[in-house]
């Protein structure tokens, strides 16, 4: 461990992880947290509990804002554990000196959102702070949620599995960057933020045999392949062609020299099913997202580790993302 915090000890990489384990597992270390699962699930496997913090810059961008953002980000942690939200917390810091209005268009945001996944907030606190003391607006959420889905880890995968994506990857991040930038961009590109248990209520109801699910946030849908990887000991071999990437982000990847797969998603999952439901997956993904498609099979080549499959037949390790990639992402 360096002896100071970095931007890129937030990222959701490998230094992200350093950080977890090293400070925060060293002394909160338990066998539910250990599991590092979006959710816990606790109370015999009926709940479902999360928590997360929203520190975004700027407050407002294509297709969302924090607030928006904040109720997604925390229903869609407990969606992925197979549980349908039911109540959330809501804790705002705000600076001195914040528009009254812009709190309010972020609280209807966020309402919004409330409605679509069916739950209510129950309890809050608020914090308004000198001026300078915060950027604005920070959010704290926590979420607790009915499993509906039992036995969902990211530590079940088996050789021969099939992996997805729900959509199209990385548009989160690449609009965050185009908004923080001023960059005007020729096109219709917005942040995928959006609440996920809709379409997981689908796949769960449609009598697949789903093995794991994961929202693919800071690090993108390279972190969760690598922490699917490590769980479960086993091998994720990725087509890179099959990876959907929309033109517009490619571009700003190009540009900034970054990878598709380490930007962050707010309303992209990955999914992992039992190869028997390889097709039926896909229909009901598709039923929602076009985009949405197959990109990897689970093997034991090298267990542990995520390989890239190029379309020229070569062959690499698809690793956690380090260093600082985009601060403040979500």
């Amino acid at each position: 461990m360096t002896k100071t915090i970095t931007i890129a000890h937030g990222n959701g990489g490998e230094e992200n992880n350093e950080l977890i384990k090293k400070v925060f597992y060293k002394h909160f270390e338990n066998d539910i947290l250990a599991k590092s699962e979006d959710a816990a699930v606790i109370e015999d496997g009926k709940l479902a509990f999360t928590t997360d913090s929203f520190t975004v810059s700027p407050l407002f961008f294509s297709g969302g804002d924090i607030g928006k953002l904040a109720v997604c980000g925390t229903c869609n942690d407990l969606a992925m554990m197979g549980a349908k939200p039911k109540y959330l917390t809501c804790s705002v810091i705000i600076e001195e000196g914040f528009p009254t209005r812009d709190l309010e268009k972020i609280v209807k945001s966020m309402k919004k959102e409330l409605d679509i996944n069916g739950a209510i907030v129950v309890s809050g606190d608020t914090k308004v702070v000198p001026r300078g003391s915060v950027d604005k607006l920070f959010i704290n959420t926590t979420g607790i949620g009915e499993i509906e889905y039992k036995g969902l880890s990211a530590s079940h995968l088996k050789d021969g599995m099939s992996v997805f994506v729900s959509r199209d990857v990385g548009t989160h991040g690449a609009t965050i960057f185009a908004a923080r930038e001023g960059i005007e961009l020729e096109s219709t590109l917005q942040t995928d933020c959006a609440s996920l248990y809709p379409e997981v209520k689908k796949l769960m109801d449609s009598g697949i045999e789903i093995i794991a699910l994961r929202d693919a946030t800071r690090g993108g849908v390279s972190a969760v392949l690598n922490e699917w990887a490590k769980s479960s000991d086993v091998c994720i071999e990725v087509t890179e062609e099959s990876i959907p990437v929309q033109e517009e982000v490619r571009g700003i990847c190009e540009m900034l020299g970054f990878e598709a797969v380490d930007l962050a998603n707010e309303g992209t999952f990955v999914l992992c099913v039992a190869k028997k439901d390889e097709e039926k997956a896909l229909e009901v993904l598709q039923e929602t997202h076009k985009t949405a498609t197959l990109i990897a099979t689970v093997s034991e080549q090298y267990k542990g580790k995520v390989i890239l499959n190029s379309s020229w037949g070569t062959k690499r390790f698809l690793d956690l993302p380090t260093g600082e990639l985009l601060p403040r992402i979500c």
